[in-house]
């Protein structure tokens, strides 16, 4: 059988890094990339017989767990009646509905095909409707790899270090504000220096430079500055739609957004996004309204399908009970780095955490980044050779799942108790 190494030595010869997707190369932790011959539940399989417990669930969609078989057989028998029509199907339409039912926010919903394509079309919707050209994003924050989100970036910019990135025109970002995550404070002395904010885009709970929660009131603090100032409030729930909690972050801390974009867990796993909102503001999208965007594959139905079968059990799941769960795996992981004097900070909310090798609580990027790379660097590698997969990157966040058993989560522990710091 071929293996990890081999198949990354070809795709090195056919694809940019080998990788399609720029962290899977798992240059920051100094290894190769494990390639996946299947995955099921929790685990994953590598093409050279490993079996790992999987945290990154797919960065973050599969909390139902890998290959659940009701998403499976939806999106099998979706298939069987054809995998694109490029017309209208009963799928999206109730898809559209069981988002709508679910999220407080959204009154109306726009099916795309990721995330990014997602805060591309949200953004483009603010700036019509508001007449304004500017944008707030939060310093560590990933919003997609759009040009107008590239400055001061989370996720993969954050772990290669790059600042943005060639083939940005300048004159696109000029209209990009930056501010530290959790600086209302910042975000009111941008609004008091320019007349032209059309949105504040935000990651409710920020996780793309490791888990980072909002600190009281910075929510709502924010959503009193965008309606003073006659601005859009955008929340990017691509990662905590429906994970926090079945109607997202929104539905946690009681804040009502403009406009939300949401991917990863509506597509059960297929390429799937969405951004929604304020009927007043959603029917100005053509065809209704003046505003454009469009997409071949919107409202796949096969993608439709595996979506509202992920939807239909997270109605009905324990959101409560994996997160204490998650919460007393987490705490517990972290002890046992501390019980061997390594500096450790464990944040967590839900399904979600990060464990920041670092002595300084972790409230924004410039916080994130006092963690200890290179220490992160010989965890990862030390529990992947011990069957847990990790995200190679410390500004990434675990995630468990409801297929996550108590086994493999005693296994994540064992392994951590021998880890030499």
């Amino acid at each position: 059988m071929t293996t990890s190494a081999e198949l990354f030595a070809t795709a090195k010869t056919l694809i940019p890094g080998g990788v399609n997707s720029p962290v899977r190369a798992c240059k920051s932790v100094g290894c190769d990339p494990l390639f996946i011959a299947r995955a099921a539940g929790s685990k994953l399989f590598t093409v050279d017989g490993d079996e790992l417990v999987d945290f990154v669930m797919s960065w973050g969609p599969m909390l139902l767990g890998h290959a659940h078989p009701g998403v499976t057989e939806a999106a099998r028998a979706a298939m069987l009646d054809g995998a694109s029509y490029g017309a209208p199907c009963p799928a999206e339409v109730a898809m559209a509905k069981a988002v709508v039912d679910a999220v407080p926010g959204i009154d109306m919903v726009r099916m795309v095909n990721s995330g990014t394509e997602a805060t591309m079309s949200a953004l483009r919707l603010a700036r019509g409707v508001t007449g304004k050209d500017a944008v707030i994003k939060f310093e560590g924050c990933y919003h997609g790899h759009g040009d107008a989100f590239l400055a001061a970036a989370g996720s993969g910019v954050a772990t290669f270090g790059i600042p943005g990135t060639p083939g940005v025109p300048e004159g696109t970002v000029r209209h990009t504000l930056t501010v530290p995550y959790n600086d209302l404070g910042g975000v009111a002395a941008l609004f008091a220096a320019h007349d032209d904010i059309a949105a504040v885009i935000v990651e409710p709970v920020a996780g793309n430079m490791g888990l980072v929660l909002p600190k009281p009131g910075f929510l709502q603090g924010l959503r009193e500055l965008t309606a003073r100032h006659g601005a859009l409030l955008i929340f990017d729930e691509v990662i905590t739609g429906f994970r926090l909690a079945y109607g997202g972050a929104q539905s946690v801390f009681g804040v009502d957004p403009d406009l939300t974009c949401l991917g990863k867990i509506i597509g059960g796993g297929f390429p799937v996004g969405a951004y929604g909102g304020k009927r007043r503001f959603m029917e100005r999208i053509s065809p209704e309204g003046d505003i454009y965007q469009a997409g071949t594959l919107s409202g796949n139905p096969v993608a439709m399908a595996a979506g509202l079968a992920t939807l239909t059990a997270l109605a009905q799941a324990d959101y409560a009970g994996l997160a204490a769960r998650t919460e007393s795996f987490a705490s517990t992981l972290a002890g046992i780095l501390a019980d061997k004097g390594l500096p450790v900070v464990r944040n967590r909310i839900a399904s979600i955490f990060t464990l920041f090798f670092t002595e300084s609580p972790v409230t924004d990027f410039a916080t994130a980044k006092t963690a200890d790379s290179a220490r992160y660097a010989r965890f990862y590698g030390h529990m992947r050779a011990r069957g847990v997969n990790l995200a190679p990157s410390g500004f990434e966040c675990a995630f468990t799942s409801f297929a996550h058993t108590d086994a493999d989560l005693e296994k994540t522990l064992d392994a951590a108790k021998a880890f030499a710091g």
